[in-house]
């Protein structure tokens, strides 16, 4: 089978259940239906302390049920014990939870930004020869959550640090959904600087519409690795009701794929999987191509329309 256009990665196990709290069980069957979908690259969980996630206390548990072949399972990690966790669990990757928000990093981890480096660079030293791929979050890499937009010129900061630390694996996030497409041009030419296309991920974030817009920019700039979450799903567990939520995976397919950029991924399994999903959150989810069907291929029919005056 030929490889993928873009690559699709499914945030939504630990996005969404980091916000919602849900049996083991129902994480590994949202996988299996997913992989199903075609789906075969997951940022499963995260290692972090269950007191403050308890959602995702079950993350040791919820890798060794879900190991399949072909797939390549991920998480996020806040310091060297995580990561520890991560490699006994049997990680692929595990992206460190770097803010380039000073205020929210002292809040969401107790560092600024400069000891965050600092704890990345011990992990750097650790992950070395544990068969892991250490890479690193950029959270609010536009801005945000409450500060104004950020640009090229933030990043290069950063950028340049990271390198220096010995890690060039990036997932740049749009957190607070801040940009527009020439802010996803301008940020992600000037990581591209720095690193190559492979290394980056970036993860598009809806909170203000316009994460659908954000893609055809990436795949033009030669970005094919791309975080999206299931039905729109997902939020911060110390926000109670707040957004946060990522890019509605079905959407993004829709979109890709009737812009000829392959995903290898089945739509219509997916938007079963994502009203499955719905469904065991209780919530009511985001996005559109679930409430209105697939635009029809050629052989197809619509709904048949039905109304009256």
């Amino acid at each position: 089978m030929p490889e993928p256009g873009v690559l699709i990665r499914e945030i939504s196990p630990r996005l969404t259940f980091q916000d919602h709290l849900v049996p083991t069980d129902v994480k590994i069957e949202l996988v299996r239906r997913l992989t199903e979908a075609g789906v075969r690259a997951f940022e499963l969980s995260s290692f972090v302390r269950p007191d403050l996630v308890p959602g995702l206390a079950d993350a040791g548990e919820v890798f060794a049920q879900a190991r399949r072949s072909g797939l390549t399972l991920g998480c996020c990690v806040g310091n060297t014990r995580g990561l520890a966790r991560a490699i006994e669990a049997g990680a692929d990757t595990a992206a460190f939870l770097l803010s380039a928000d000073e205020e929210f990093a002292r809040a969401n981890t107790g560092r600024s930004t400069s000891d965050s480096l600092a704890e990345l660079e011990r992990m750097a030293a650790f992950a070395d020869g544990h068969g892991i791929e250490l890479a690193t979050y950029v959270i609010f890499a536009w801005g945000g959550p409450t500060g104004p937009a950020r640009g090229a010129d933030d990043l290069g900061l950063l950028a340049r640090r990271l390198l220096d630390i010995g890690v060039d694996r990036w997932i740049l996030a749009d957190s607070a959904g801040y940009a527009a497409p020439p802010q996803i041009r301008e940020v992600v030419s000037a990581a591209l600087a720095h690193v190559p296309a492979d290394n980056l991920t970036v993860q598009i974030h809806d909170d203000r519409g316009m994460g659908l817009a954000a893609l055809l920019p990436l795949v033009e700039l030669g970005v094919r690795r791309i975080d999206t979450a299931l039905a729109g799903s997902g939020g911060h567990p110390a926000v109670p009701g707040g957004r946060g939520g990522g890019l509605c995976t079905e959407d993004a397919v829709q979109l890709l794929e009737l812009s000829g950029v392959t995903t290898g991924i089945d739509l219509p399994r997916l938007i079963g999987t994502a009203n499955w999903l719905v469904g065991e959150i209780g919530v009511r989810g985001r996005g559109f191509v679930r409430h209105t069907d697939p635009v029809p291929r050629a052989g197809e029919s619509a709904a048949p329309l039905s109304f009256t005056w």
